[in-house]
């Protein structure tokens, strides 16, 4: 008896690991790799021309009908200060459900301008590290963390940050 209740807390213990293990899809800006919760990918699509819209902020280049529902798309490469470049078939529109920051919780649908998509990683717990503090001068609100995927650090984005409504109504 002592022996099955023993094997049943191991079990609970190999559970709780792997619960622990998240995933992310990970994509690059120029040679840079960055990652985002696979939870909150609903679709990666080619490069979609947007419907502008007056008076946003130039990293939002618009609007597009995602299935019935318009999607704000955000291009992460203007939002990161990368250079612009010409969008060409590798660039790809992830579509993301996000909880905004200032938003009380509220979930958007939204789209993300990247160079290409990488890969999915299971990062397990030891290998997430704290965005490092750079002082006042460099913005690292968009960062949740690092992962260290073998000799590879991956910059690990929250992304109700990334729309923030309070960037919208000062602009």
């Amino acid at each position: 008896m002592a022996e099955l209740m023993e094997k049943k807390e191991v079990g609970t213990e190999l559970e709780k690991s792997e619960r622990k293990i998240q995933q992310y899809l990970t994509f690059l800006m120029e040679k840079d790799e960055y990652g985002i919760d696979i939870l909150a990918v609903q679709e990666i699509h080619g490069w979609i021309e947007p419907r502008p819209i007056p008076n946003t902020p130039d990293y939002i280049k618009g609007v597009v009908d995602w299935r019935g529902t318009v999607v704000p798309i955000i291009d992460l490469r203007v939002r990161f200060g990368y250079e612009n470049v010409t969008y060409d078939k590798t660039t790809v529109v992830i579509i993301l459900q996000a909880c905004l920051e200032n938003g009380e919780g509220r979930t958007v649908i939204l789209g993300t301008v990247v160079d290409a998509v990488s890969d999915v990683h299971d990062v397990p717990p030891d290998n997430l590290r704290i965005a490092p503090s750079f002082g006042s001068k460099v913005d690292t609100r968009y960062i949740k963390g690092l992962a260290k995927l073998g000799d590879n650090m991956i910059v690990l984005l929250d992304l109700g940050k990334l729309v923030n409504l309070d960037d919208l109504n000062d602009e």
